[in-house]
């Protein structure tokens, strides 16, 4: 349903700033805007959603996502899979993501761009996207899905224009200038590169270093033309410390990142993305992803690393953002991330991190991440207290109220009412 003047009364409210809760708080909504915000608010000739005894948050957003590896992805290497099979597989996992309270995401590589212009018209459910597009590697790094035993210059068969835009290899400067431009010409709205191995690759190790500056530099000169960013996986402090140097805005992941490298990325304002997710989801429920059984040996202590690497980013003022890294067809633990964020930096901090610090990783600050007059409606509610049990993020039943852009998008409290004051 479409809200008019509505305001949702009687919540505890976390409005993603860090500071403290409103109790007994009140949200105003005009169309698709939150209009006010705070314990009292005149609900005279609006509509009334009553919230009481939830806690209501801003939408969550999961700045490291790959929806668009949102099928087992053994068939898809082997091309066992149709693009409409493909093409459900995405559409299911961009519904539960919203279902979970995720209302904007930044998809890191694999989405493209008919997929987001399908939410935006309304004809699939889906969160708001931030996309790469294809995300660039090196020959043979990470990223490079080819089979060894295949030519380099093989036609690349995973690639669904208009569904999917898997990584594209590039090397040398000239190059990689070609595949920025090509990004862009397919919709991206930022860049990512892979500068180091990867957990999921087949031919490099979590040690090596990828690309050169000089070819790093170049992708951040053509995303500075675009008024963007480039973002970079990056599993080590050598690969990470090359990049920061060439310029770029952001580390994925940061396994390997001690106090010199956040030093770094502190004086040059890069941001970090760890992905706590997916490296805990990989040991414990490796097969649910579809992966080939040698995957599982190289996730080894990544969580460890990027939970060390988070400390020290935050210790030396480094913007720490949150995200899963989910993939295949099995994402529905997006709030995972969240839990373990708390264990590591507390539920707040944790909160904090996938709401107004993610809004300003991703650009967007200014329309959403937290509960403010003039920032778009999105919200939710969940039946629990996020700052004393921050586990039950990992529960998607417990968002019992999904609303994006002023629109109920799901509604599951116990007592429903909706009614003109």
């Amino acid at each position: 349903m479409t809200l008019r003047t509505t305001v949702f009364t009687g919540a505890t409210i976390i409005d993603g700033t860090g500071r403290d809760p409103i109790s007994d708080g009140a949200i105003r909504i005009d169309g698709s805007g939150i209009q006010q915000v705070g314990p009292q608010i005149s609900s005279r000739g609006s509509d009334i959603v009553d919230v009481t005894g939830l806690t209501v948050l801003p939408g969550l957003i999961d700045a490291h996502v790959h929806l668009g590896w949102s099928s087992n992805m053994q068939a898809v290497l082997h091309g066992e899979l149709s693009a409409a099979e493909r093409a459900a597989d995405i559409f299911n996992n961009l519904e539960q993501t919203l279902l979970a309270g995720f209302t904007t995401v930044r998809d890191t590589g694999g989405l493209d761009l008919g997929v987001i212009r399908a939410v935006e018209r309304g004809l699939v459910p889906g969160p708001r996207i931030w996309a790469c597009g294809a995300g660039l590697c090196q020959c043979g790094g990470h990223g490079h899905l080819h089979s060894p035993l295949q030519s380099a210059d093989d036609p690349y068969r995973h690639d669904i224009r208009g569904l999917t835009a898997m990584g594209r290899y590039c090397d040398g400067p000239d190059q990689v200038r070609h595949a920025c431009r090509e990004v862009f010409r397919r919709g991206g709205s930022f860049l990512k590169l892979s500068v180091t191995g990867g957990v999921i690759s087949f031919t490099d190790a979590l040690g090596d270093t990828q690309f050169a500056q000089e070819e790093i530099a170049v992708a951040v000169a053509e995303a500075k033309a675009r008024n963007t960013y480039v973002t970079v996986h990056a599993h080590n402090a050598v690969g990470a410390r090359n990049a920061i140097l060439a310029g770029v805005g952001g580390i994925e992941h940061g396994t390997g990142i001690d106090e010199e490298t956040a030093a770094l990325m502190a004086d040059h304002h890069v941001h970090l993305v760890p992905t706590l997710a997916i490296a805990r989801m990989m040991l414990e429920n490796f097969d649910e992803h579809g992966l080939p059984p040698e995957i599982k040996a190289r996730v080894g202590d990544t969580e460890k690393g990027m939970r060390e690497a988070l400390l020290a980013a935050r210790a030396a003022g480094v913007l720490v953002g949150s995200g899963s890294d989910l993939v295949g067809p099995v994402q529905n633990r997006r709030g995972l991330e969240l839990v373990l964020k708390a264990e590591v930096i507390g539920a707040m901090a944790a909160i904090e991190s996938a709401t107004a610090i993610n809004a300003r990783i991703i650009g967007v600050a200014d329309r959403l991440g937290t509960l403010e007059p003039g920032k778009y409606a999105d919200l939710i509610a969940v039946d629990f207290d996020p700052l004393s049990t921050p586990e039950l993020f990992d529960d998607p039943s417990r968002v019992v109220l999904v609303v994006k852009g002023g629109r109920i998008i799901k509604d599951t409290r116990e007592t429903k009412q909706e009614t003109p004051a």
